[in-house]
């Protein structure tokens, strides 16, 4: 049999997406890729085949591209079967690298959702600080805290966050009520380079410098630990202080938020969204932070 007219599976599974979705960016966005790759995935299918499959206004199908539709998913779901068959071979390897307090308190309470939908894949996961430059280079995935600047991997968002000063009911107790956030001058305030007061004080109409006396911490799991044992304030994020709020070791001082500088990012190398244990993943995670 000849493979010299079988397309690229990236191909086909880029047609599938532009044909049920009708649009470019969207695609992109399912697939991990950017919207040139989808473009040029698709031009590369034409030219495989030898005919256009779409209307080039609207992405609506020519006659051509709805009868190769039905074949392509055909195919596909035939494919789709083999991962879970009982002839597949051993469990496929996935490699994490994750933030501390991401893995705690955001990714660990969700895992066992991933691992009973995908028994086939063997996780492991190893803890990175890109800020220390602790950095897992084997990792097939990512995940990476900060302003999303990564020109040495392809990248998604996977989750903002907003921050709020969070401090422990003692401490609430013995220095407050605070009612203004003039009150927070007089108060220690916890640091970490990965979440800098200025953000919540420019927010608040401080004209405030960074401070730079107090605690330090270059985890915020370690930082709200700190603030629940009464050190001081801590700048907390809202979706990684959860666990902290919800037994009630944190407390809000404050109703209003304001909006982290930085994100979540799951990051990986080119052509590693190419494996489907991989792309499983990370198709996972984005839908189950939203």
């Amino acid at each position: 049999m000849s493979t010299s007219r079988i397309p690229p599976i990236q191909c086909l599974l880029t047609f599938e997406a532009l044909a049920r979705l009708r649009s470019v960016t969207l695609a992109a966005e399912e697939l991990f890729v950017t919207p040139s790759a989808v473009s040029h995935r698709v031009r590369q299918l034409e030219e495989i085949i030898g005919t256009k499959l779409f209307g080039r206004a609207d992405f609506s199908l020519t006659t051509e591209g709805s009868e190769y539709l039905a074949h392509v998913r055909e195919g596909l779901a035939i494919l789709q079967k083999f991962p879970s068959a009982s002839a597949a071979p051993g469990k496929r390897k996935l490699r994490l690298a994750v933030t501390p307090t991401f893995s705690r308190s955001i990714l660990i309470p969700r895992l066992r959702q991933f691992t009973e939908a995908y028994p086939e894949i063997d996780l492991t996961l190893q803890v990175s600080i890109p800020l220390l430059d602790v950095v897992a280079e084997d990792a097939d995935l990512t995940v990476r805290f900060g302003p999303g600047r990564y020109a040495d991997l392809e990248h998604v968002c996977l989750a903002k966050d907003e921050v709020t000063p969070m401090a422990s009911p003692s401490f609430l107790r013995e220095h407050g009520p605070f009612d203004t956030s003039h009150q927070l001058q007089t108060m220690p305030l916890l640091r970490s380079p990965l979440e800098p007061w200025r953000t919540w004080f420019a927010a608040n109409g401080l004209d405030w410098p960074e401070p730079v006396d107090g605690s330090q911490f270059n985890d915020i799991g370690l930082m709200c630990d700190a603030a629940a044992a009464g050190m001081g304030v801590g700048l907390i994020r809202l979706k990684l202080g959860a666990p902290w709020l919800e037994n009630g070791s944190l407390v809000r001082l404050f109703p209003h938020n304001a909006p982290s500088p930085h994100a979540h990012y799951l990051c990986w190398r080119t052509g590693a969204m190419d494996r489907w244990e991989v792309a499983a993943f990370a198709e996972w995670l984005k839908k189950a932070l939203h």
